[in-house]
């Protein structure tokens, strides 16, 4: 009973150790997302500022990994170098050691101060950035305290057989050791985490020294093997950068492996304690990664390029060009990227409701292939858009951000619609119609280009209106409703009596030409819903749309609903 409780009290505070690291990511995340991009961008002049800007922005964030993806996403999009990409890693790694020398010192009475502050500053703060701070004192304070209870929690394992059992059978198998602490470093996502406990474990006298070393070798592969791997479906220029990282990591751990008695001798004339040196020595690998391959990163990246070849890749549609997953702790940068793909998806629909008006006049059936082939391309984008939105909306929404969530949610979902009522109707429409060789009258013909083009003039301004949410815009997209039922209503008498007159054109294309009219205005009617939100937040919309009848009492008009 006491071996379960000493293997949940040691499960329990690695577990908090995790925690602390990701609130303390998140956090500064949140807080600093976009300057932190900014600074990436700033200092890729050359491969020194790269490096430097490397140590401090992963100092910071405490995760080569975070760094490792935002660095990758601006590869991937070309933005900057793959040599100067490789260089800010380089420089990532020896940042994400500064938090392991911090708590490698007994600084067990700043956590309570911490966690304190830290939960003051969220739940008295009603500014996003003073919360998201708050989150990084309590994720340090949580981190500081998690390594109190595991050296604690794994006194008991001293005298456990089966534990010690286990250890002892790694004592000589050092090879076995790195990719133990590969695998776990991959598992947890942190090589900080596996660090730090080694660290707690060596401090308690579970591991010998070697073991140690051999440990932390592993963590920092394991620490370049995540972002690799996270990166396995992005595209190759992306993923040559946790390539290079990876490749450089297991070149130095290979080479030190053999000298890991001599390394002990060495790390202990530096300083004798147990606890510091699994952390001395992370800190040296990654000095020393550096001081080896920062002249090299040219030959790294031209090494990368051989092993991972660009590709022809055929360009799809349906997929997806702004939904960046390494800003989603951002919530406001990530709802601008899905603003941006939003415009994508209305540009597309905006191009299929353009052919429409040419494929019901010159019976084009190709056409209606490209269309319906258009629309599997928006219902794919609509996907992604709204999967994406979902992963934002895991996140923290502030009002502002929640309101923008929501209507970009449902601005996507009335274009998917829009994208449908042209495939499943319009074109069954033409479909029927070069089936049976119809063709419309010559007035018909005017008039559903005229209403073909106003719709067409909406959808534009639909798309200003969402993206600049102005009230005059959106004011003229809801008049422009109005407008167009009286445009329907004139359109249908003239259509009557073109069929008075007997026309055998009319008579023939009657059902279709009402049809087309029908679902122009619904399209219009999805359009005009993006107007609304905004009207109704600047207090210009009215009650209700109906006339106030007279009081059949008093013959007085009754008073607005």
């Amino acid at each position: 009973m006491h071996g379960v409780e000493t293997v949940l009290n040691v499960l329990g505070s690695v577990a908090l150790l995790l925690w602390g690291v990701r609130m303390v990511r998140t956090g500064l995340t949140r807080a600093f997302g976009a300057a932190l991009r900014r600074a990436i961008a700033a200092c890729s002049r050359n491969r020194v500022t790269a490096f430097l800007g490397g140590i401090a922005i992963t100092g910071l964030l405490q995760s080569s990994t975070a760094t490792s993806l935002l660095v990758s996403s601006f590869a991937g999009r070309g933005l900057i170098p793959l040599s100067i990409a490789f260089a800010i890693m380089l420089g990532a790694d020896i940042g994400t050691t500064i938090a392991a020398q911090i708590l490698s010192f007994d600084l067990g009475w700043v956590s309570p101060l911490l966690i304190g502050a830290g939960v003051i500053a969220f739940l008295s703060s009603d500014t996003d950035k003073s919360r998201h701070l708050g989150r990084v004192a309590i994720g340090l304070g949580l981190m500081l305290l998690s390594l109190k209870l595991l050296a604690a929690a794994t006194l008991p394992l001293r005298t456990a057989p089966a534990f010690m059992a286990m250890l002892q059978g790694l004592q000589d198998e050092y090879v076995i050791a790195v990719v133990v602490g590969t695998l776990a470093t991959w598992f947890v996502h942190s090589s900080l985490s596996t660090v730090l406990l080694v660290m707690s474990f060596a401090g308690s006298g579970l591991i010998e020294p070697k073991l140690a070393l051999a440990l932390v070798i592993g963590a920092n592969i394991g620490g370049a093997l995540a972002p690799y791997m996270a990166q396995s479906s992005a595209d190759v220029a992306a993923r040559r950068v946790p390539l290079a990282n990876l490749m450089t990591r297991a070149i130095v751990g290979v080479a030190l492996l053999p000298f890991l008695g001599p390394l002990v001798d060495w790390l202990t004339l530096l300083d004798g304690s147990a606890t510091r040196m699994p952390v001395n020595f992370h800190t040296g690998f990654n000095a020393l990664a550096s001081l080896v391959f920062l002249p090299l990163v040219d030959v790294v990246a031209w090494g990368c390029r051989k092993l991972l070849p660009d590709k022809p890749v055929p360009d799809d549609p349906g997929k997806p060009r702004h939904l960046d997953p390494n800003v989603l702790d951002s919530p406001a940068e990530a709802l601008g990227c899905a603003l941006r793909e939003t415009l994508n998806l209305g540009d597309r629909v905006a191009d299929m409701l353009r052919q429409t008006i040419d494929v019901l006049e010159r019976n084009d059936a190709k056409a209606v292939k490209a269309i319906e082939a258009a629309d599997n391309a928006v219902d794919q984008l609509y996907e992604a858009i709204k999967l994406y939105l979902v992963q934002v909306s895991r996140n923290e929404l502030g009002e502002e951000d929640g309101k923008r969530y929501v209507e970009i949610l449902t601005f996507t979902t009335n274009l998917e619609h829009i994208g449908d009522i042209i495939d499943k109707n319009l074109m069954e429409l033409a479909a029927k119609k070069i089936k049976n060789r119809y063709a419309f009258s010559a007035e018909g013909m005017a008039e559903l280009r005229a209403f073909h083009s106003r719709v067409l003039d909406n959808l534009r301004l639909a798309l200003n209106v969402f993206t600049t949410r102005d009230i005059t815009l959106a004011r003229r997209l809801v008049g422009e409703k109005a407008s167009l039922r009286e445009a329907e209503s004139r359109t249908a008498d003239s259509h009557f009596a073109r069929l008075r007159e007997g026309r055998p054109e009319s008579i023939e294309t009657s059902s279709i030409h009402m049809d087309v009219i029908r679902d122009l205005k619904r399209i219009n009617g999805h359009l005009a819903s993006v107007a609304y939100p905004i009207l109704e937040a600047a207090g210009e919309l009215a009650d209700t749309r109906l006339r106030t009848a007279p009081d059949p009492t008093t013959g007085q008009p009754a008073p607005s609903v």
